[in-house]
């Protein structure tokens, strides 16, 4: 990790909300940004900030996510991510986060990701992988 890595380092991402992103289960009419799709843009907003300040060989991996919901998105619109570097203990770094649309702000929370080494995640997933198999 390179020494940039701390609090109060931010960025923002905006986002065309397709309909892949959406719930499609109640019809055309109600298409909004469905939560998975929310938080798998927040998570790629804070690993692409994360990745500006980490050393080759290094990637990071998310561990918790909050998020509270709070309107909908509909097809068609963008939503802007706004993520904040909140703390950094050791390799565990903590985001705050918000999203908003062109009306209305629509998400807020926290996420939690863990910086790992490439290399040393991958042994590891191997080692699962053959007791897996083995078992």
């Amino acid at each position: 990790m390179k020494n940039s890595l701390a609090a109060g380092v931010r960025t923002s991402q905006r986002i065309q909300i397709d309909t892949g992103r959406c719930i499609a289960f109640m019809g055309d009419a109600c298409r909004v940004y469905a939560t998975p799709s929310l938080v798998r843009d927040i998570e790629q907003t804070c690993r692409d900030l994360l990745l500006a300040h980490l050393d080759a060989g290094e990637d990071s991996l998310g561990t918790r996510v909050e998020v509270d919901h709070l309107a909908p998105t509909l097809a068609d619109m963008w939503v802007e991510i706004d993520v904040t570097i909140a703390e950094v203990k050791g390799r565990a770094v903590t985001f705050e986060f918000t999203a908003r649309d062109a009306v209305e702000q629509v998400a807020r929370g926290r996420h939690w990701r863990f910086v790992a080494d490439v290399e040393k995640t991958a042994a590891r997933l191997q080692q699962k992988a053959a007791k897996a198999a083995a078992g």
